[in-house]
């Protein structure tokens, strides 16, 4: 686990999570080409679910979701038109091509993020981590008329110093960390257009559909609830950063990009304002 201390406080925004604020929309859309259409990869984890919930709620934009396994409940399906896709192979991206047509802003919020996971299977980590089959099928449009916006972690700093800026080295003490680095070469090799969030621990409420990966705070809560002890590493300082803020920093380099088409090549790093420890 990288013993890291980051960054930049990040902006405040309230927004409900209720099931009423996700639309019934089919995944067919024509006639509807003044919406601008974004797709959540990975719209079924912690974050996705809380950027479905905001960005649906959106009048201008038309919303949908990439998912793999374990398949979401069917709340979720039913509430946004969304896709099983395969970002090892690819298959499953095609399909969003043929029934949504090319996205005008695509979130990769899709990670293995477990550090142990990683370390037990560093290929897996790299075929999920490193998006080349959705960089690809972006590159198949054939234009620079989309914005990757990619989720990346604070792991990727070595944790030797306090408050890491974007212009600091990165140099990965785990594997989660390489395979992210691994992802941003790529992305910036390749792509006209993107935005990489270099995002600390994410807290915050609980999603309507419950996601595999137990999140810190109820985590904690679920072992201390019973009387049960809890081991945290004692070295480790992090600025964790609340999911609504995150999707506040997301939506609003949507919103910059659809309303003004310029080009966009940034890397953010994107924590909470207070460096704490696990303790």
């Amino acid at each position: 686990m990288a013993r890291a201390a980051h960054r930049c406080p990040s902006l405040f925004l309230s927004l409900s999570l209720s099931p009423d604020l996700w639309p019934h929309r089919s995944l067919e859309v024509a006639g509807e080409e003044e919406r601008k259409r974004v797709l959540v990869v990975g719209g079924s984890g912690y974050l996705g679910q809380h950027l479905l919930a905001a960005s649906s709620a959106a009048d201008h934009l038309n919303v949908a979701f990439t998912h793999h396994s374990p398949a979401p409940p069917q709340l979720l399906l039913d509430a946004l038109p969304s896709v099983c896709a395969d970002l090892h192979s690819g298959d499953g991206l095609e399909a969003i091509s043929a029934s949504f047509g090319q996205p005008h802003v695509v979130v990769n919020c899709a990670a293995l993020s477990v550090p142990r996971a990683c370390e037990m299977d560093p290929p897996a980590a790299l075929a999920t981590n490193v998006p080349s089959s959705l960089v690809n099928w972006l590159l198949s449009f054939g234009n620079d008329d989309s914005l990757l916006i990619h989720l990346s972690t604070d792991q990727v700093y070595e944790g030797v110093k306090s408050f890491y800026k974007e212009e600091d080295e990165t140099v990965p003490v785990n594997m989660y960390g390489k395979s992210k680095v691994a992802a941003v070469k790529l992305i910036v090799e390749k792509c006209s257009n993107y935005a990489i969030l270099r995002s600390s621990i994410i807290y915050g409420p609980q999603t309507i559909s419950l996601v595999a990966k137990s999140l810190p705070v109820q985590w904690m809560d679920g072992f201390l609830s019973q009387g049960q002890q809890v081991e945290f590493f004692n070295d480790e300082f992090r600025c964790p950063a609340y999911v609504k803020d995150m999707v506040d920093v997301i939506l609003s380099l949507t919103k910059t990009w659809l309303s003004d088409g310029k080009k966009v090549q940034v890397l953010l790093n994107v924590g909470g304002p207070d460096r704490v420890s696990r303790l």
